[in-house]
């Protein structure tokens, strides 16, 4: 992409007041919603350059490549934007796990029609395999 065809992408996304733009992360073959996670203008043009996706830690006040702990990757396949320009929606090919409580999707849990929360997906691995014994920050 030329630099007047970043800037002109850039120019139509809406960040909010913090700087920042929801970005959901979808599976590109299955079509499966891995996670949510916010960006910023400058993890948003990381992950352009690179192929693999930044953010910004809201907890941590924190830029972060997602595997760079877990070294459960994410290579960008395609980065689209909603018809309002304040939602991003990325396509990855996902290698392990995507959430950080080991399950191929953050979005594992489910409300069944008796209001029940139940667990949808099997655990890949347990966080301590991932990230050893090491205490890990339960969200980003």
């Amino acid at each position: 992409m030329s630099s007047a065809q970043q800037k002109r992408f850039f120019e139509q996304l809406k960040f909010n007041a913090d700087g920042l733009i929801p970005a959901i992360i979808q599976e590109h073959q299955s079509g499966r919603v891995l996670m949510m996670a916010w960006m910023n203008e400058a993890s948003l043009r990381s992950t352009m350059e690179t192929g693999k996706p930044h953010f910004w830690s809201r907890s941590r006040q924190k830029f972060w490549m997602k595997g760079e702990s877990s070294g459960h990757t994410q290579t960008v396949k395609q980065i689209a934007f909603d018809c309002d320009g304040d939602t991003l929606l990325i396509q990855v090919e996902q290698i392990g796990a995507a959430c950080h409580e080991g399950y191929q999707s953050c979005f594992f849990r489910a409300v069944d029609s008796e209001r029940q929360v139940d667990i949808i997906e099997t655990r890949l691995q347990t966080p301590e395999e991932i990230y050893g014994k090491k205490k890990w920050v339960a969200s980003a």
